[in-house]
């Protein structure tokens, strides 16, 4: 109440924020989530609802966290002159907050390069390094809600920014007052001094560029499309590179062709869910495509829906992971490009069945933690050595996929010409991608995996969680779903238990897993960026309707494993 009323009493220059804090002066529950903490910093920067609060994304919160960024960089720059990229997507106050972001960085003397337009986050992890910048921000909430804005932190090598770099910058955020402890400068007048500068044509032609290096048959004019960008930041960038590999004909869900950070046709706009697809899939049944082709609003993520006679099949994360890795290897090796001691990266939460085709292949799978920051960290492991040509592809089962070392971060633009330029390629086999996954599941057995979602807002759904993790770890349980659990791994502790007895090479992550006598496998994961625990399942069936049983015996198990 101390910090609302403090809030109540300043001279706030975003007037919205006033009049919402008079608004709620009468219920102390919202006034106690709003203030109850601040915002917390971390590898995934900053995310939250949009509003006023320190609990809140708001303009006060984001010239915090860049004044502790400035700092940090400060502190670390050895003489050097610093300077930080900037994006947003089309998020409500995108604009304002990279704008003001922007605008502190040039009062501690930091250039800023700031993008005039909405643009794909890749394209922000790209311009830090062809820029040659200390860090970058970039304003999305990637696919959440409408309420939520975040604010994305990267480092000089294009990665989101790693633990000790966030605890560095967090502990410099803590030590400010949001009001007094921040320097300010007009926006226009560091435009004038040159201390903010627009990114030009030239950077986005050169992302792009970089993208079409990665195509692999070049012509994919035998395809058409409808396309979504969730009234997102993807159309210009997308149909600039489907244009270059001869995709004409493309039709853009009209309601969702433009930025609109309400998001009024997809309340979620998250590709993996069927709703927000749901007027692509509408204008499918009149313009009767191959392909359905989504991204979500920040253009790192895309999903698809085939034409399958007729019908519009939705296919996974995993699914176009799978093909995609197949696919790369399989074209590479028909081209006689495929490089000597290849390499895929994906996550512990992705699924086994890249495992035999990358073994088929001679490809070294490499799994890491979630987030793609740690696939970037592989490339530029790879990078360093003079290995990059050994680099493939790299996956989450989230709708993530990278296929080259330009960027350090997944990236939608790249997956969107491979995903196209491999659905021509089987069109003229005769097949579609259903056909080309069914065939692979023929071969390699049928791998099914599922997600759950449990949601915990606010305070107390903080704590829930926390407790559910803890129970978790106290009492391990010995049975799934009336199946043997013959082995653990807790990624906080670093440790492996039974089958897998041993420590994790991995950085520690707030991850339990659980493999069942059967092959089946359960990962229990707190979401990095939203108030929800995510459940990931993993089995495997002789049959596509055994493997399905499997999935959905675990899942009924689920409530009952977290004491819900």
């Amino acid at each position: 109440m101390t910090e609302y009323e403090r809030w109540l009493q300043q001279d706030l220059d975003d007037k919205d924020l006033t009049e919402e804090l008079l608004a709620v002066k009468d219920q102390p529950e919202e006034i106690n989530d709003r203030f109850y903490r601040d915002l917390e910093f971390g590898t995934g920067g900053l995310r939250g609802v949009i509003g006023a609060g320190t609990n809140r994304m708001n303009v006060y919160t984001v010239r915090k966290a860049t004044q502790g960024l400035a700092n940090y960089l400060l502190k670390h720059a050895n003489g050097k002159p610093q300077s930080v990229a900037i994006a947003h997507d089309s998020r409500n106050k995108g604009v304002l907050f990279s704008q003001q972001s922007a605008a502190v960085l040039a009062a501690n003397g930091i250039k800023a390069y700031l993008y005039p337009q909405l643009m794909p986050t890749p394209s922000l992890s790209y311009a830090v390094r062809h820029l040659g910048c200390d860090a970058g921000i970039c304003v999305t909430a990637s696919h959440n809600p409408a309420k939520y804005n975040g604010y994305k932190a990267y480092g000089s090598d294009g990665c989101q920014v790693t633990a000790d770099m966030a605890d560095g910058i967090m502990q410099e955020i803590n030590s400010l007052d949001i009001f007094s402890g921040v320097k300010k400068m007009d926006f226009d007048e560091g435009v004038k001094q040159g201390l903010i500068e627009y990114i030009g044509e030239e950077t986005v032609s050169a992302f792009l560029d970089d993208v079409y290096k990665e195509s692999l048959i070049g012509d994919a004019g035998n395809l058409k499309l409808v396309y979504t960008p969730l009234n997102g930041s993807g159309k210009m960038c997308v149909t600039r590179i489907l244009d270059r590999i001869g995709v004409k004909d493309i039709t853009v869900v009209p309601e969702q062709s433009e930025p609109d950070g309400n998001f009024p046709t997809c309340p979620y706009p998250n590709p993996e869910i069927r709703e927000a697809l749901q007027k692509g899939l509408e204008l499918c049944e009149k313009v009767k495509p191959d392909l359905l082709l989504a991204t979500d609003p920040d253009c790192d993520r895309v999903g698809i829906a085939v034409n399958q006679k007729g019908e519009y099949v939705l296919m996974s994360g995993n699914e176009v992971g799978i093909l995609l890795l197949d696919f790369i290897a399989r074209v590479k090796k028909e081209q006689g490009k495929l490089p000597q001691r290849p390499v895929a990266v994906t996550t512990i939460v992705s699924t086994d069945m890249v495992d035999p085709i990358a073994k088929d292949y001679g490809v070294e799978l490499r799994r890491c933690l979630t987030g793609f920051k740690y696939i970037g960290d592989i490339i530029a492991e790879l990078e360093e050595k003079g290995e990059e040509d050994r680099y493939l592809l790299g996956f989450e089962e989230s709708y993530g996929y990278l296929s080259g070392g330009y960027v350090r971060d997944k990236d939608a633009v790249d997956g969107s010409m491979l995903i196209c330029e491999m659905a021509s390629y089987y069109k003229r086999k005769g097949l579609t991608l259903v056909d080309a996954m069914n065939a692979l599941y023929e071969k390699y057995g049928y791998y099914k995996n599922d997600l759950c979602n449990f949601g915990f807002e606010g305070e107390d759904g903080m704590k829930t969680m926390n407790g559910i993790m803890d129970t978790l770890r106290k009492n391990p349980p010995a049975e799934i779903a009336g199946e043997k659990v013959v082995g653990r791994s807790d990624y906080q502790e670093s440790v492996s238990y039974g089958d897998r007895e041993g420590k994790i090479d991995l950085p520690k992550s707030n991850v339990l897993e659980y493999r069942l006598e059967t092959g089946c496998k359960l990962i229990v994961r707190p979401s990095g960026t939203e108030p929800k625990i995510k459940i990931y399942l993993s089995g495997k069936g002789a049959t596509r309707a055994e493997s399905e049983a499997v999935i959905a015996k675990m899942k009924d198990a689920v409530p009952g494993l977290l004491g819900i």
